[in-house]
């Protein structure tokens, strides 16, 4: 990863700066979203989904972290159609059943990201849940989730053909890079820092992989904006070494 070690996608640098994510559909599958917030500013939709895969209209966040991770991505992709899928009720708890059929929703849609902040670390479910990857992928659509976090292999986002994301609280907010996991397969890395909210420390917001993957989304969005042909990993990875620039020196 050489040609990656001193540089970085950048929201301030070209052609980034000058893209905001227009017209690219992205399915936050989590908690549902609280479309009001003023974070947000809307969503072009949703479901909600059940354990046992059954749909339901009201997408309504009532956990708040779902509404987060919307924010994440608004704040980098402002734009972009945000769709709520909702598979998370009163924990962050839900079934194979629901993931799975959350990234069917969403790739039906017609959604290009499909932001999957959480997931399983369960390998039983791993058969079910790499041939939805592989649907969605066949259609163009790219499922975005956490790859490795604490020692922890999660899934889907381990496996092949989707985007995988790593943590690191050194990456600034604003920036993507490109790592590898334990194994030496690529993955995007972020900060685990969602939105500011004024008044309120870092310390005492939310935070974590699933910010990570958040802030990866929100700058892929405007990769696609900007080459809306790009419908694997594998052209995300050159796109995004196309686009890279290098860190500041103080990083």
């Amino acid at each position: 990863m050489e040609e990656w070690e001193h540089r970085e996608l950048r929201l301030d640098a070209t052609p980034l700066d000058e893209l905001r994510g227009e017209g690219v559909r992205v399915a936050v599958v989590d908690s549902g979203i609280h479309a009001a917030h003023p974070h947000v500013g809307g969503v072009a939709g949703g479901v909600a989904i059940g354990s046992d895969g059954s749909e339901a209209d009201d997408y309504v966040d009532w956990l708040g972290h779902g509404t987060a991770v919307a924010a994440a991505i608004r704040e980098k992709a402002p734009r972009a159609e945000l769709f709520a899928v909702k598979v998370f009720g009163d924990r962050l708890a839900t079934s194979c059943d629901a993931l799975v059929r959350a990234i069917e929703w969403a790739a039906g849609r017609e959604a290009r990201l499909v932001n999957l902040s959480l997931g399983t670390s369960n390998p039983a479910h791993e058969a079910r849940l790499a041939a939805a990857v592989k649907e969605a992928a066949e259609r163009g659509v790219l499922v975005v989730s956490a790859r490795q976090s604490d020692g922890v292999r999660w899934l889907p986002g381990s496996i092949p053909g989707a985007i995988g994301v790593l943590l690191d609280w050194s990456c600034p907010r604003h920036a993507v890079r490109v790592g590898t996991d334990h194994q030496g397969a690529r993955a995007f890395v972020a900060s685990g820092f969602p939105r500011p909210i004024p008044g309120v420390s870092p310390a005492r917001n939310l935070g974590g992989i699933s910010f990570a993957v958040a802030n990866v989304t929100g700058v892929l969005a405007r990769l696609v904006e900007a080459e809306p042909e790009v419908d694997s990993t594998g052209q995300v990875f050159a796109l995004a070494r196309r686009h890279a620039v290098l860190r500041p020196a103080s990083q």
